[in-house]
This record gives structure tokens, C-alpha cells and sequence, in this order.
């Protein structure tokens, strides 16, 4: 810095300006004096060189004192305002004087230490909404008012990629105004990732309205329930924040609730309104004989009976499904079991004029860890499904036959196998739902089931850690596959 531009530097080219200024007001007012007492010339010019280097010393050290007392605190307070503008805001002055200085140093401390506690609480407050973003398990994405993401959680960093690669609209005049809205800027990031495709509308709406949207949305087979709130700045909006959570089982759950109910109404009312019209016509003497009175009461009987059988199930399978069914394990011998249901059947199978067929290889067939009375009842639903959907004329087969599997171990590969009408590929992830037998996709031959059998079913192969699957081809039958683990695989 040059020494004449600074504070000390004009206070000294001053105080040589004034000190010259009054030694030629004294001379001059000294003028006669010095004629009368240096009549020599030479005498008159080193008067004037002493009293012009005794000025030039004395402003000299006045400016060396200015220095002193002045511009170094100054160039201090400069150089520790430079460290707080880097970063350092720890830094401190420590002069200790009483002057206009001491008070300028005391005051850029207490400044400064102010500021560093405000820059350590909003540093607090950021590693604290940052620990908030990354514990949540709901997506949050924040966008600038272009349509640029500038901050996500971890679980909106994955929704981005999982919505990375969707394929773009087709034709739409919409989805072309979109892409010039949204590709008019960067944000101050420089980040050129932009709004996920399916939050561009919503994102719009937030723009245009200023308010909260809430929606839900179908991204791949998926259901999102979206929350974008429009982020204020200076009386403007300066962009939006979406928080997104996963609903699909959320909405499945609520349709399988809404199916349960509407099916369970629907199973109920048909037993009932054949019950309360046949009640009816018995008290309306509608029966002229006791052959019809015998007839109209074995039909209430019956249909009393299925609706019974209807919550007899309903209430396994709540208990199953809620863990509250006592199913101790032991050894079981399968292939006593199997002969002993084949036998039950074997007179259903000759009145239906179905061919009923046991087919067991290899021995012994045991599982260690089971609940007899419970495979009973699984063999028994299947066998009664496949005699309810097999016509006359057709064959059914029992077959079971061990089998190794390097995961799982040693398995015991069980089959129920029908040449009944068979169930159409698409219905088939859906077999083993509550009341399928509503699907008017698969013929029926019979009508006496709950369409819980299958549900049922499934619960318990899950609870002895075995697998439940169909292979079907309409017209040419279906398969039930059982694997289920010879060895314990949980406690009993």
C-alpha cells in the first residue's frame, strides 16, 4: 500500500503543510528582527534550515507515533476481519487501550463473538433438520421455482432413481410445455436433475395456486401419497417441497379390507334370504304336505350349516393370520396320514364316479416338525376343491415323494392333482386369496364352498415354513404343489 494514500500518510503530509505554513508566517512576522540581528546572508539561510529540519523531525515522530497508535491497531482490526470474512470466527483482538480504538477492538470482539454463536447454531440447526431428512422414511425432494432439484433425503435419492428411467409422454401438448417450463434455467447448484415426471403437474398446481396440493399417484404399479407445500421468500415463491410415502400396501390392504367385507355380505345374504324365504313359506302354510314341510326345513338346515362352515372359517383364519391358533409340532408319519385321508375319500370318489388315485414314493415319509391335525385339514380342503372343480369321469392323484434342496434342506414334495376344468393363468397369483370363488373367471361345478379353503390353506403351510403353489391349464386341470421342510425349522 503506498505510505502517502494512508491515514498516517496524510496526517503527516498535513502536519508539514502546517508546520510550513507556520514557520513562514513566523519568519515573515520575525522578518524585521532577523534583518536587524542577521545582517548576514548566510547567517539567514542556516536559521532556516535549522528550523526547517527541526519541523521536518518533529512531524516526522508525530507521525511515527500516529503510526504507532493508530494504523497498526487499525491494520490488525483489518487483517482479523479478513480471517472472520475466510471462516475464522474465533478470531479475536487484543489491544487494551481506553481510546476511540479500544472501543472499536472491543466492540468487533463481541461482534464477532456473536457471530460465531449465530454461525454455530444455524450450524446446529442444519446438522439437525439433516439428521430429521436422513431419519425419515418419507421421501422429501425440494425444487426451485425452475423445476431443478436442490435438496433431498436418502429415500428421495432413491425415489429419483427409481423415477429416472420412466418413459416420457407420448403426443401430449402438455408434456411439451412441460419441457420448455422446465428446461428454461439451472439452479444455483448447477444440478440439471429436474421434477420427476410424475410430480409435474402437482408442482405446477403449487406454482400457480400458491398452496398445498396433496394427491395420490400410480408410478409402477406403485401408489404414492404426495404433499407439496410452495417454500416463501421475501413475499414471492422461490419453489416447492414434496414429501412422498410408499401407500401401495397401505391401498391394498384397504381394497382387500373393502373385497372382505363385500364378499363376507355376499356369502351371508344368500344363505340368509333362502333361510328367511323358506322360514316364511313354513309359517305362511305354504307346505300342503309333510313331505314339502320336511323339504323346506332340510333346506334351512342346510343353508344354517354352510353359513356355519362360513364362520367356522372366517374365525380359523382370523386366528391363524393373528398367531393365535395353539399348533404344536411332532413327528409325523405322512404317509400314515396320506392313506388315512385317502381312504375318507375314496367313497365321495366312487359316488362323483371320479378316479381317486394315492401315489407315494419312497420311504419313509416323515416330517419331524408338524402338526398332523393341521396337514389333515390342508389335504383335506385341496382334495375337496379338486372334487368340487373335477367332473365326472375325471382323476384325481395324491402323490408325495422327498426331495433335496440346497437352501432349504431336505423337503417333502406333496401333490394334489385334478383333470377338472383348470384355472386361467391370470387368475392364478390369486388363488390362494380370500374368497376366490367369486371370480366369475373359473367355472364351478359346485357351489358349497366359503372360498376360504385355499386361504386357509396357505396359512398353514406358512406356519409349518413350507411352500404353497398351482400349476393349472384350463381344460386339462390343475396341480397343487406342497414343499414342506422334514427338519424342525422353528420352535414348537
Amino acid at each position: 500500500m503506498n505510505f502517502l494514500r494512508t491515514l498516517v500518510g496524510k496526517l503527516w503530509i498535513t502536519i508539514i503543510c502546517l508546520v510550513a505554513f507556520v514557520l513562514l508566517s513566523v519568519g515573515l512576522f520575525f522578518l524585521p528582527y532577523i534583518d536587524m540581528n542577521f545582517a548576514n546572508a548566510g547567517a539567514i539561510k542556516r536559521l532556516f534550515v535549522i528550523v526547517s529540519m527541526i519541523g521536518f523531525s518533529l512531524t516526522t515522530f508525530f507521525a511515527l507515533f500516529l503510526f504507532t497508535k493508530i494504523t497498526q491497531p487499525m491494520q490488525r482490526l483489518i487483517q482479523a476481519a479478513d480471517s472472520i470474512r475466510k471462516g475464522k470466527y474465533d478470531t479475536r483482538l487484543s489491544l487494551r487501550t481506553s481510546d476511540e480504538i479500544g472501543v472499536l477492538s472491543n466492540t468487533f470482539n463481541h461482534m464477532a463473538e456473536e457471530l460465531e454463536r449465530t454461525i454455530r447454531s444455524l450450524k446446529h440447526e442444519k446438522e439437525h433438520l439433516s439428521s430429521v431428512l436422513r431419519s425419515m422414511n418419507d421421501a422429501v425432494i425440494t425444487l426451485d421455482v425452475s423445476g431443478y432439484v436442490i435438496l433431498t433425503n436418502p429415500p428421495g435419492e432413491r425415489v429419483l432413481k427409481l423415477w429416472g428411467d420412466l418413459p416420457d409422454e407420448e403426443g401430449m401438448e402438455e408434456a411439451g410445455e412441460t419441457a420448455i417450463f422446465l428446461e428454461s434455467g439451472k439452479n444455483a447448484q448447477g444440478s440439471l436433475q429436474k421434477v420427476p415426471r410424475p410430480l409435474e403437474q402437482i408442482f405446477r398446481r403449487v406454482l400457480d395456486q400458491e398452496t398445498d396440493q396433496s394427491t395420490n399417484i400410480h408410478v409402477k404399479k406403485s401408489v404414492w401419497s404426495v404433499h407439496m407445500a410452495p417454500l416463501a421468500s421475501d413475499g414471492g415463491i422461490r419453489g416447492a417441497v414434496a414429501v412422498l410415502r410408499d401407500v401401495t400396501e397401505e391401498v391394498r390392504l384397504e381394497k382387500m379390507r373393502r373385497d372382505f367385507v363385500a364378499n363376507v355380505s355376499h356369502e351371508i345374504r344368500t344363505p340368509l334370504s333362502m333361510m328367511q324365504g323358506y322360514s316364511e313359506a313354513l309359517l305362511d302354510g305354504m307346505a300342503s304336505s309333510p313331505e314339502e314341510s320336511a323339504e323346506l326345513v332340510q333346506v334351512i338346515h342346510d343353508e344354517s350349516l354352510r353359513m356355519g362352515r362360513l364362520v367356522r372359517d372366517l374365525l380359523d383364519l382370523a386366528r391363524m393370520e393373528a398367531g393365535h391358533t395353539d399348533m404344536p409340532m411332532r413327528r409325523v408319519d405322512f404317509r400314515e396320514l396320506a392313506e388315512r385321508v385317502y381312504r375318507k375319500f375314496q367313497v365321495r370318489a366312487k359316488d362323483n364316479n371320479l378316479a381317486l388315485k394315492l401315489e407315494l414314493q419312497g420311504d419313509p415319509l416323515v416330517l419331524h416338525a408338524a402338526n398332523e391335525d393341521r396337514l389333515e385339514q390342508v389335504l383335506t380342503n385341496l382334495l375337496d376343491n379338486a372334487f368340487r372343480h373335477t367332473p365326472e369321469g375325471g382323476r384325481i392323484v395324491i402323490g408325495a415323494n422327498p426331495e433335496e434342496d440346497r437352501s432349504e434342506g431336505a423337503l417333502l414334495h406333496v401333490t394334489i392333482k385334478d383333470s377338472g376344468v383348470g384355472i386361467p393363468a391370470d387368475d392364478l397369483p390369486f388363488v390362494f386369496d380370500r374368497f376366490y370363488k367369486a371370480d366369475k373367471a373359473r367355472v364351478r361345478g359346485e357351489s358349497g364352498g366359503t372360498g376360504l379353503g385355499l386361504a386357509i390353506v396357505k396359512n398353514i403351510v406358512d406356519s409349518h415354513g413350507g411352500t404353497i403353489y398351482a400349476d393349472s391349464e384350463i381344460g386339462k386341470g390343475t396341480v397343487f404343489h406342497l414343499l414342506l421342510p422334514v427338519e424342525s425349522t422353528q420352535e414348537s
